[in-house]
């Protein structure tokens, strides 16, 4: 078992290497090195490809995601016409009625269940500990030009969303949309499977594995800070309340719906209040974080490739662009045009992380770097929390990731249904199956602290970005026009 469990352990970061490690070196002046890998090297020039395609969209239509957002759910004019036909003819609707199929708005819920919630506190500690104020920066650059992409594989996921038999509304995602591609790159001929949507998917369930375990090992590890409760106890807890609603075929959207606006706008007032009271200090934490950016301060983990890596790791973690994720929730989305979403979807990942990331990393930054030398993970943020609101503090930041967590689990396996039922069909025992692993997951997160944890995590969202992003070049096209298309139809009503 022990050789098994080493050559696990072994692949696992073996590809966590090939992903994140040095592909290559770029000399920099005064005989250092610049280190780059694979994802880097990927992400960033694509996100400024896709800025520059959409024309700058995360400025230019920064009111239209607003008005996007607010929108109510309207279906497609076919849609509408399929079901006052079957209403006339006194049949059942049994698939994408409003009761059933999301609006715009839920699935940014859903997706920010995820964004606002494991990667604002855990993956921005993370990416401070091991990077310095500076890799706050690169977060903001990820977000800043990660907004396209993510408005370009939404909107994807939208034109290529197909009806779910099982739970009602529709379903999609990378593994839909790249598979209809292959099949129209290749004559059209239907097929069963294409190897890069099944590759894709499998990636998708690994990645949600590792961050099940991630959740419930930083909740159990802040529990015990704040209230010396053991370890097992707290994770017991966490898995039968997931068990409930996960198991549950239509609660998993209702239980979001109420608990992510709640959470996240009780955490980012209160961690506004803070940084108000500490005004006078934010010039300071904005010159350190600029600074150390660029490495003209040595920071933990060594220089500027640390500072650059983790910001980018950290950042995409966060907000999930070019990940292939979001797209899952919003392809779920009821719409009278795709680009609506994908605005939607552009917008999730300001909030994530040019709001909440950012309030997060503020708090951390602001208290006395003596307090938490030395300090990493939960230990550090919670330290920080002490010193602004003392043991009230460590304790509401215990209850939050609790419910930032909870919220993210929910979340991830609300994304996992549409690659479960491209892999497995649709029937409820695969997808009975998943959730029942990560529980399981869940559970094993929370009783041993196992680096290997976000290696899992990093490997999944690897392997996820790599199979999409590059389908996403060609296909981008698709994504551009129905952008077009929305601004004409804009400009005509007005």
């Amino acid at each position: 078992m022990d050789k098994i469990t080493g050559a696990i352990v072994g692949l696992i970061e073996a590809v966590y290497g090939f992903l994140w490690g040095d592909l290559i070196h770029i000399p920099l002046p005064g005989g250092g090195t610049l280190p780059l890998s694979l994802l880097v090297i990927i992400l960033i020039p694509s996100g400024i490809y896709f800025t520059i395609r959409t024309r700058f969209l995360p400025i230019r239509l920064f009111p239209d995601m607003i008005r996007a957002t607010l929108e109510k759910s309207s279906q497609p004019q076919g849609e509408r016409s399929d079901a006052a036909k079957e209403k006339s003819q006194g049949q059942k609707k049994r698939h994408a009625g409003k009761g059933s199929a999301l609006s715009a708005c839920q699935t940014l819920v859903v997706s920010t269940a995820t964004r606002v919630g494991m990667g604002n506190l855990v993956g921005v500690v993370a990416a401070i500990s091991a990077g310095g104020a500076g890799a706050v920066f690169w977060m903001w650059v990820t977000a800043l030009i990660g907004s396209s992409t993510a408005f370009v594989e939404a909107t994807l996921a939208q034109i290529y969303k197909e009806k779910d038999p099982l739970y009602g509304g529709y379903r999609g995602g990378p593994a839909y949309y790249i598979h209809k591609y292959i099949e129209e790159k290749r004559g059209g001929k239907p097929r069963r499977y294409v190897l890069l949507s099944v590759l894709f998917a499998l990636s998708g369930l690994i990645c949600w594995c590792g961050i099940s375990q991630v959740i419930s090992n930083s909740v159990a590890s802040s529990f015990e800070n704040a209230f010396h409760i053991p370890p097992l106890y707290t994770t017991i807890l966490l898995v039968v309340l997931a068990a409930f609603i996960v198991l549950r075929k239509h609660a998993t959207v209702k239980v979001l719906d109420v608990l992510v606006p709640i959470m996240a706008g009780c955490y980012f007032l209160l961690t506004v209040v803070l940084i108000a009271l500490n005004f006078r200090q934010i010039p300071d934490v904005f010159g350190r974080i600029f600074s150390e950016a660029f490495g003209l301060r040595q920071v933990v983990a060594g220089g500027f490739g640390a500072v650059l890596m983790n910001g980018v790791k950290r950042g995409l973690f966060s907000n999930e662009a070019g990940s292939g994720s979001a797209p899952c929730a919003a392809a779920a989305a009821n719409t009278d045009h795709p680009a609506k979403v994908g605005l939607v979807q552009a917008l999730g990942v300001f909030i994530d992380t040019i709001l909440i990331c950012s309030c997060t990393a503020f708090i951390m930054l602001l208290t006395p770097a003596s307090l938490t030398e030395g300090l990493t993970g939960m230990d550090y943020l919670q330290a920080a929390m002490d010193y602004h609101l003392g043991t009230f503090g460590v304790i509401f930041i215990a209850i939050v990731l609790w419910l930032f967590s909870f919220s993210t689990f929910l979340g991830i396996l609300y994304y996992a249904r549409s690659n479960v039922a491209y892999l497995f069909g649709d029937n409820w025992f695969s997808q009975t199956a998943y959730k029942v692993l990560a529980l399981v997951m869940l559970f094993i997160g929370g009783l041993a602290a196992y680096t290997v944890v976000w290696d899992l995590g990093d490997v999944g969202v690897g392997l996820m970005t790599l199979f999409n992003i590059f389908i996403l070049f060609p296909m981008s096209k698709k994504a551009l026009a129905a952008l077009r298309s929305y601004e004409d139809s804009r400009r005509v009503k007005k």
